[in-house]
């Protein structure tokens, strides 16, 4: 039963197979972003998944890939990514596979991990030199487990641990100049709801060698509290307000590769989320918006200058 289910998946077109039958979240902007990369990338991969989202892919001993799969903690995706480079450059050197059978090691992991608990594992793997490609579906929280706040939440936004009249106090974390520092290969944000420019960037990655970094920023209907037939609108508006900018980093130099121009206000994007609905109703949402706004301006100011 289990082999002849086996050989029917295995048939099946990457395109069809990624998703097909899993429990994902409906409008889940993650797995919009996945099935773009991995139009692009391939089978010739093997997917480093750290604890998150995207590991309810995976139900034992299947996943959607039609390539290899390896499960990791939240906080080991770079470690184990570095085992499985290494034990391949070892096969391509003692010439047990070819250089045609050889496979891409691709990090997957979400804000969680990116953000916070696999942040020293990744800094060590780019500092080795490591030949990868690292995916981050940034969904602004811990999505897994109730959407508590990650490093990458945004300010002011409400979360099941920061339900407080102004919402989250803290700063989204700036992981594309984190990851900058480091003087990779490559770094680029992306997002599902931009088809062409993330295609461009990771058709890009694929290209180049040594440590590169790519984070999609992932809306979720369940952890935004909007209807999961905006997730698209939603990703159009976080680009076309700039409060999620398109751009890549190489050899040095960061470039934007979309520029907002004219800007929509950033409180036409925060009013279709519930977890911003509390900076509508007083004075005091009217300030933090006008911050927002503010911080936001001051950004592509900078850029524009």
């Amino acid at each position: 039963m289990k082999e002849s289910m086996y050989k029917r998946m295995k048939d099946l077109p990457s395109a069809h197979l990624l998703g097909t039958g899993t429990p994902m979240c409906a409008g889940c902007g993650g797995l919009e972003a996945l099935h773009e990369i991995y139009d692009v990338l391939g089978s010739r991969t093997v997917f480093v998944n750290a604890a998150g989202c995207m590991t309810l892919l995976a139900t034992y001993p299947f996943t959607p890939f039609r390539g290899s799969w390896l499960y990791t903690a939240m906080a080991s995706a770079p470690a184990g990514a570095q085992g499985i480079r290494d034990a391949l450059d070892i096969l391509l050197q003692r010439r047990s596979i070819t250089k045609e059978e050889d496979l891409d090691v691709v990090v997957l992991t979400g804000d969680g991990a990116a953000y916070g608990m696999g942040l020293s594992a990744t800094s060590g793997a780019i500092e080795r030199g490591l030949d990868f490609l690292y995916i981050c579906y940034d969904n602004e929280g811990y999505g897994n487990t109730g959407q508590q706040y990650s490093g990458a939440t945004p300010h002011g936004a409400r979360t099941a641990t920061s339900r407080g009249p102004s919402g989250f106090a803290g700063f989204k974390k700036d992981l594309f100049s984190i990851w900058a520092a480091h003087k990779p290969t490559y770094v680029a944000t992306v997002i599902g709801a931009e088809p062409l420019d993330l295609a461009r960037k990771v058709e890009k990655a694929k290209q180049l060698d040594g440590p590169r970094l790519i984070i999609a920023l992932a809306p979720c209907p369940t952890g935004w509290d909007y209807e999961p037939r905006h997730t698209a609108d939603i990703g159009k508006l976080a680009v076309q307000t700039g409060i999620w900018p398109l751009k890549e980093y190489v050899d040095g130099t960061v470039t934007h590769t979309r520029m907002p121009r004219p800007r929509r206000p950033v409180a036409e994007y925060l009013k279709m989320q519930g977890r911003f609905a509390h900076l509508f109703l007083d004075q005091r949402g009217k300030h933090m918006l006008a911050e927002i706004q503010a911080r936001i301006d001051r950004y592509w100011d900078t850029v524009e200058a």
